[in-house]
C-alpha cells in the first residue's frame, strides 16, 4: 500500500486513493466543488490545488492517485494563493445576489469564498449572463450562478442513468442545459438540487417560501413506497415546508426519490381535520368525537364479530395496525387484511415476503431476474443501486414481464407465468443457474393476482434450484410497494381461522354478509365493491378511502406521529413527529385505543411505550431497530396452476400512488408534464 507524507505526517492508504481522500483519513479539509464522493471525478473546478514535491506546478489533489514516496503540502503560501486565484476566477461572472439566493445558508460557494477567498476583486468589466433553463416542474434554474462544476451532468447520467444534461459552448459560452427545451424525465432528478455547489438549481415548489436557519429539522422515514429512505422532514411551525435525503449507506445512499422529495404540498391540501358522521339525510355532517366514537362503537357491537371486517392501507403505522388487530381479536373477528391489492404474501416462513438480498447486497449479486416488476417506478433507489451494480461490470439482468426501461440494459426472457414454468429450459437458465450469487426480485405485479401464491412458489423453486439460497446467501427477494405491508404481515394482519381476506370482504360486504367495513387509511379500495355496508373510515386525506363512508375519522400522516415502519428488507426504522396533526385529527394509534375504551372493553396500553412492548412480544424483531434480522427460510406459496396472463407493473403513474400524491399539485404537474400520455418516459441504455 502507498505511503505518502502530508504535511509532515505520515499516512499509509489503500491503492487507487487519491490524494484528496488521503489528507481527510488525517483530518486535513480540502475546499473543492466539482469533487463528489459519489460521482465520477471531473477535476475542472481546481478549487483543491496542493503543492506536490517535483512536481512543476500545484496538481487537483482530487483526480491525483496517492502513491508511494509523494510528499504534498496543503498549507504552503503558494496554495493559499492559488487558493484565492481560483476563488477570484469563480466569483468573476458570479452575480452577487446572495441575500436573495435561495441558497443563502446552504451554499458551498458562500461558505468556501469567506474561508479561501479575498475581500475584493480586480474585475471590473461586465458580469456574463444566461439564460435560465426549463428543467421541468420540480427544478428551477438560475444559471448565471453556475460554475460548471458538472455535479448535475454526472449525477443525471451516472446515477440516474438518463443522460439528459450536458455542457454546451466552449469557453466563455459553456451552459448547462438539456440539448433541447424539455423536463428532465428521472424519477431521482431532484437529488442534482443537493449536489449543486451554489444557488444555480433550486427546488422550484420550495423556492422562495421560507430560509434554511427559520427551519425545525426532523428526522424520519419515508413511507411513498416501501424502501424506507431515510429523511429529514424541514417544518416551519405546523407546516412542511421541504423534505430531504438523510444518509443511510445500506438503504438511500444520500438520495431520495422526486416522490419523497416533492410531494409534501400534498400535506396540507385536501386533510380531514373533523370527524364526520353520514346522517339520516344520507350527507356527512361534521361532529365530535365523542359523538362520531359512539356511532362506530355502536354499529360494531350491534353487528357481531363474523359481520365486521378491517382492511389496513399502505401507508398504515405499525402501531395503529397492532391496535387495529388487537381491537378486532377483542371483538371475534377474524376478516381483517392489510394486503390492500390481494397479493398472496403472509402464508409461510417470513423470508417468503422479504427482500431477503437487503439492498445493499444487491452490490455483491452476480445476476439478477426480476418477475413482474418495474423497479424504476415502484422503487427508485433500488432501481437506483441495481444501476451501480451494473456500472461495476460483470452484472446482468434478465426479466419476465412487461419490456423494460431500467436505465440499464434488461434481457427480456418471456411476458408472463409460461416463461417461468419453463425457465429451466430457457436458453438463459444455463447462466443465470451458473451465478453462486443470483437474485430473484418478485414484484407485485406477480403477486396480486388469482394465482399469485402459484407465481410465488414458482419463484421460490427457482431461487432454490439454481442454488440462490444458502447460510451465506439468499437471492430471494420480493419487492413491495406499499410502507405498511411487511409490518402488517409481521404483526398478522391476515384473515384468521376461518376469516375473509380483502376479495373475500368484498364479496361478504356485496352479498350482506359484512355489514361493517373498518377501513384504516385504506385509499385503494372502491366504495362501489363494498355494497351496502356501513363503512368507517380512518385516514388523513379525504381520497379514495373517504368517498362514500359513512363515519370518518381524520388522522395524523406520517410526518405527523412517532411510529414504525418495516421496508421491504424487514428492517425495522422509527419515524418521527415534526408537525402536530391538522386540526382535530389524532394519531391513528390513539383513536383506535380510545373507540376500544368507548366499547367498553379497553386495550391494555395507554401510551406509545407500552404499545411498543406489545408489538415486541407480537414480533420480537421490533426491538432492533435499523437491524435486517436474518429471516428463516422455510415453506411458504402454493405450487399450482398459473394464468397465461402477462405479468404487468401495479404502477401505471409514478406521480400518483398515495393519497398523498393524489392531493399534491406538485405531483400533479409531473404527471401531466413528464409523463404526458401516462407511458413511462425513456432513458439511456447505460
Amino acid at each position: 500500500m502507498p505511503t505518502l507524507t502530508i504535511d509532515g505526517i505520515e499516512v499509509t492508504v489503500e491503492p487507487g486513493t487519491t490524494v484528496m481522500q488521503a489528507c481527510e483519513q488525517i483530518g486535513i479539509e480540502i475546499p473543492r466543488f466539482c469533487y463528489h464522493d459519489r460521482l465520477e471525478v471531473a477535476g475542472n473546478c481546481r478549487m483543491c490545488l496542493v503543492e506536490m514535491e517535483r512536481s512543476p506546478k500545484p496538481i487537483a489533489s482530487c483526480a491525483m492517485p496517492a502513491a508511494d514516496g509523494q510528499v504534498i503540502t496543503t498549507n504552503s503560501p503558494q496554495v493559499k494563493k492559488d487558493r484565492h486565484g481560483v476563488m477570484e476566477f469563480l466569483l468573476i461572472n458570479h452575480p452577487l445576489d446572495c441575500p436573495i439566493c435561495d441558497q443563502g445558508g446552504e451554499c458551498d460557494l458562500q461558505d468556501q469564498a469567506m474561508a479561501y477567498g479575498d475581500d475584493r476583486s480586480r474585475y471590473s468589466e461586465h458580469k456574463r449572463a444566461v439564460t435560465d433553463k426549463n428543467l421541468g416542474p420540480l427544478i428551477s434554474t438560475h444559471m448565471t450562478r453556475c460554475i460548471h462544476c458538472t455535479r448535475c451532468v454526472r449525477f443525471i447520467t451516472d446515477v440516474a442513468g438518463v443522460a439528459e444534461l450536458g455542457a454546451m459552448g466552449r469557453g466563455e459560452h459553456t451552459e448547462i442545459g438539456t440539448f433541447v427545451e424539455q423536463a428532465l424525465t428521472s424519477e431521482l432528478s431532484g437529488n442534482i438540487i443537493d449536489v449543486c455547489p451554489v444557488g444555480a438549481l433550486n427546488s422550484k415548489p420550495y423556492a422562495y417560501s421560507a430560509r434554511s436557519w427559520e427551519l425545525e429539522h426532523t428526522e424520519s422515514v419515508d413511507v411513498h413506497d416501501a424502501v424506507g429512505s431515510n429523511i429529514r422532514v424541514d417544518a416551519r411551525g405546523n407546516e412542511v415546508k421541504r423534505v430531504l435525503p438523510r444518509l443511510h449507506e445500506d438503504i438511500n445512499e444520500e438520495w431520495i426519490s422526486d416522490k419523497t422529495r416533492f410531494a409534501n404540498d400534498g400535506l396540507r391540501l385536501g386533510r380531514l381535520d373533523t370527524p364526520y358522521v353520514r346522517g339520516k339525510d344520507g350527507k356527512l355532517a361534521p361532529a365530535n368525537w365523542d359523538d362520531a366514537l359512539d356511532v362506530v362503537a355502536d354499529r360494531l357491537k350491534a353487528a357481531g364479530g363474523d359481520k365486521i371486517a378491517a382492511i389496513a392501507g399502505d401507508m398504515a403505522c405499525a402501531e395503529s395496525m397492532m391496535v387495529l388487530k388487537d381491537l378486532f381479536d377483542g371483538l371475534g373477528s377474524p376478516n381483517i387484511d392489510c394486503r390492500q391489492d390481494g397479493a398472496a404474501l403472509g402464508d409461510g416462513a417470513r423470508a417468503g415476503y422479504l427482500f431477503n438480498t437487503t439492498i445493499a447486497g444487491i452490490e455483491e449479486a452476480e445476476v439478477c431476474l426480476l418477475v413482474g416488476t418495474n423497479p424504476r417506478w415502484e422503487a427508485p433507489l433500488i432501481n437506483a443501486r441495481l444501476r451501480k451494480r451494473y456500472l461495476q461490470g460483470g452484472f446482468k439482468v434478465y426479466s419476465v414481464g412487461p419490456e423494460l426501461d431500467l436505465t440499464f440494459p434488461v434481457e427480456n426472457l418471456g411476458a408472463g407465468p409460461e416463461t417461468l414454468a419453463a425457465m429451466a429450459d430457457h436458453k438463459a437458465a444455463k447462466e443465470l443457474a451458473k451465478a453462486s450469487k443470483g437474485m430473484i426480485i418478485v414484484g407485485q405485479g406477480a403477486l396480486a393476482r388469482s394465482d399469485g401464491a402459484a407465481v410465488l412458489a414458482a419463484a421460490r423453486t427457482i431461487a432454490e434450484d439454481w442454488g440462490w439460497v444458502s447460510d451465506d446467501w439468499n437471492g430471494f427477494n420480493v419487492l413491495h410497494t406499499a410502507a405498511a405491508r411487511v409490518a402488517g404481515l409481521d404483526l398478522g394482519l391476515t384473515p384468521g381461522k376461518g376469516g375473509r381476506d380483502v376479495a373475500g370482504i368484498k364479496a361478504g360486504a356485496a352479498s350482506g354478509d359484512i355489514e361493517v367495513v373498518y377501513l384504516l387509511g385504506a385509499d385503494e379500495i372502491d366504495r362501489g365493491d363494498l355494497g351496502d355496508a356501513f363503512v368507517i373510515y380512518q385516514g388523513h386525506h379525504g381520497d379514495a378511502g373517504a368517498q362514500g363512508a359513512d363515519v370518518i375519522l381524520p388522522g395524523a400522516a406520517y410526518t405527523e406521529k412517532d411510529a414504525t415502519w418495516v421496508n421491504t428488507e424487514g428492517r425495522v426504522q422509527l419515524g418521527r413527529r415534526a408537525v402536530f396533526p391538522s386540526g382535530e385529527a389524532r394519531e391513528d394509534w390513539a383513536i383506535v385505543r380510545a373507540l376500544s375504551g368507548v366499547m367498553g372493553t379497553p386495550l391494555p396500553y395507554d401510551n406509545l411505550d407500552a404499545l411498543r412492548a406489545r408489538m415486541e412480544k407480537a414480533a420480537p424483531h421490533f426491538a432492533d431497530v435499523d437491524a435486517v434480522p436474518n429471516a428463516k427460510w422455510g415453506a411458504f406459496g402454493k405450487a399450482g396452476k398459473m394464468d397465461k396472463a402477462a405479468f404487468q407493473s401495479p404502477i401505471d403513474d409514478f406521480y400518483m400512488t398515495d393519497a398523498i400524491c393524489r392531493a399534491s399539485e406538485t405531483m400533479a404537474k409531473c404527471s401531466l408534464e413528464i409523463l404526458g400520455s401516462g407511458e413511462q418516459a425513456t432513458g439511456t441504455d447505460g
